[in-house]
């Protein structure tokens, strides 16, 4: 089995189209790369992402935001041509505070595409994969609408 995206134009139409959303701007999402079907995206810290001034930890919801980027842009890897996707559930394990002043890394895959719902897989990390801050699950709807997300919406 093949670990290059099924359609690379799409999965780098959609990678930009999601970086660039005015929500993934604002909290500063950026593309860092691609292995196989497994894209990585970064935050890095900032004090107004800060979710307790005492301790300097960004807000959670933050990192919910950053897996269910890199989620949604894992499922297109495994498209063939444009879809529009919806999140459909999102489950987060925060298993430890991520260290103040520094990047929060994520890198998802969708592990099963099915007819009507993608499955994927996330962590989040700073220093290392092996030392995860946070797991997620998540399931997309695929063609969730008749308006397509990029003009054109074909490859």
């Amino acid at each position: 089995m093949s670990t290059r995206p099924i359609n690379p134009k799409v999965m780098e139409t959609m990678g930009q189209l999601f970086v660039s959303l005015p929500h993934c701007q604002t909290l500063g999402m950026q593309w860092v790369g691609v292995e196989g079907r497994k894209p990585t995206l970064k935050i890095e810290w900032r004090e107004d992402l800060v979710g307790n001034p005492a301790s300097g930890v960004i807000h959670g919801g933050v990192i919910t935001s950053l897996v269910d980027t890199t989620s949604a842009i894992a499922v297109t890897a495994n498209l063939p041509d444009f879809e529009t996707i919806a999140t459909l559930d999102l489950r987060i394990d925060y298993l430890t505070a991520a260290k103040p002043g520094k990047p929060i890394f994520c890198t998802a895959e969708c592990y099963r595409l099915a007819g009507q719902v993608a499955f994927t897989r996330a962590i989040c990390y700073q220093d290392s994969v092996d030392a995860p801050i946070a797991h997620g699950v998540a399931t997309f709807m695929r063609d969730s609408s008749r308006v397509p997300m990029v003009e054109g919406g074909k490859a």
